[in-house]
């Protein structure tokens, strides 16, 4: 998608054009329902998600501008994705008891997301720096892959092999992520 559309769909939502967010809606929110569906959540979760998206986004562009990279949809439907799986992790860990008063403010909420987000994006950012080989290790190390696995995958000759090289990717990624001038404040 052109710089000039993701650009319009950002003003839109910053200004509450309601034909944008309109657009928005038709084109990004049906991933979302699916995505969500698929992963344990109802149509009501994906459109509070999407809903939520969307807020965090404007705040987002309330605070700091920002540039995305890739397309609106794309950016967006990985917000998305990642308040859900947020979501699905605060589910795993809350005891149900209506009793409770929940004692964190959405004000506070929505600032960790916009810090989690921008952590993330810097990640994306860096991992995208390091060799093919080294993106395809991690990729596979962070999605808990065991070892022997890797290291049938990669022709490597054992598993310690396989942790070397994952762990010199990892540090390569750490020193491309410290380099950077958002890591301070982030």
């Amino acid at each position: 998608m052109p710089e000039k559309h993701r650009n319009t769909f950002l003003q839109g939502l910053l200004s509450g054009d309601e034909k944008i967010i309109h657009t928005i809606y038709k084109k990004s929110l049906p991933a979302v329902i699916a995505f969500v569906k698929n992963n344990n959540g109802s149509y009501e979760d994906a459109e509070e998600i999407f809903q939520d998206a969307l807020f965090q986004l404007t705040l987002r562009l309330k605070v700091r501008n920002f540039e995305i990279k890739s397309t609106f949809e794309g950016y967006l439907f990985t917000v998305c994705k990642n308040l859900w799986r947020k979501e699905l992790n605060n589910r795993k860990k809350k005891v149900r008891n209506d009793g409770i008063i929940e004692l964190v403010g959405e004000e506070v909420e929505h600032s960790s997301f916009i810090l989690e987000q921008e952590r993330w994006e810097l990640f994306e950012e860096k991992i995208a720096q390091l060799s093919e080989n080294c993106m395809q290790l991690l990729k596979e190390y962070f999605n808990k892959v065991p070892y022997d696995v890797i290291v049938s995958k990669f022709n490597y000759s054992s598993e310690n092999v396989a942790f070397q090289r994952i762990f010199k990717c990892k540090k390569r990624l750490g020193e491309l992520i410290k380099k950077d001038k958002r890591y301070q404040e982030l």
